[in-house]
């Protein structure tokens, strides 16, 4: 007698298990920072702190100083409405008045152009006028070509040469006992105008002032720079 086997059955499969849910944390993730990174952070923050040190100390150690309130021309006299306070830092290549020597300013004669905004040092006033007793000043309109290319400044030394245009100023000058030339001093020097002439202001003997006048109204007078001025 044949025996039967009853088939087996498969074992079913239990229902899936759901994944358990991950814990809920509030903290952020932490990154690390580089050390490079850090330390370039702190070397910025201390180049910042000295810079700063610095420019308080700097605006702590200014001096206050005598300065221009505008242009002074050369050989006026300087009032005190000419001079304005100016705040600078102490520098040995620089040699400004302080403010407390203003009365040795005042009353001077500008040895130069001084320009609004300048320093006042020793060198920029002088005693006196540049115009001593017996000389006079004569203003001469000289154009490119009658003076140097170097500008004049006052209290160079000069000589006038006279320089005739034409025949006629030839002829006369030939009959005339007044010198070629005229030692003079620089005064003042005009600003150029569209043309490029100046008025250069001289101070000559009194017997050499009309006969240089006679040349400068004919425009007969060339201005020449001596070497020792």
């Amino acid at each position: 007698m044949a025996t039967k086997f009853a088939p087996q059955r498969s074992a079913e499969p239990g229902p899936a298990t759901a994944p358990s849910p991950l814990p809920i944390t509030h903290e952020a993730p932490r990154r690390r920072r580089r050390p490079v990174v850090v330390g370039a952070g702190l070397a910025l923050a201390a180049v910042g702190a000295l810079l700063a040190a610095w420019q308080v100390s700097e605006a702590g150690d200014k001096t206050p100083v005598i300065a221009l309130a505008h242009d002074v021309r050369a050989g006026q006299v300087v009032k005190k409405s000419d001079l304005a306070v100016a705040q600078v830092a102490a520098d040995p290549a620089l040699a400004p008045v302080p403010v407390s020597r203003s009365g040795d300013i005042v009353g001077k004669t500008a040895a130069a152009d001084l320009s609004k905004g300048s320093l006042v040092t020793d060198s920029s006033v002088r005693e006196g006028s540049l115009v001593t007793q017996g000389r006079d000043t004569v203003g001469i309109l000289a154009k490119p070509g009658q003076l140097p290319a170097q500008r004049l400044r006052s209290g160079a030394k000069v000589a006038l040469v006279h320089t005739p245009q034409d025949d006629a100023d030839t002829a006369k000058s030939s009959t005339q006992k007044a010198p070629d030339s005229i030692n003079a001093i620089v005064v003042g020097v005009s600003s150029a105008d569209a043309n490029g002439a100046v008025v250069v202001d001289v101070a000559v003997a009194g017997t050499d002032s009309s006969p240089l006048a006679s040349w400068a109204a004919r425009g007969a007078v060339t201005v020449v720079m001596k070497a020792d001025s």
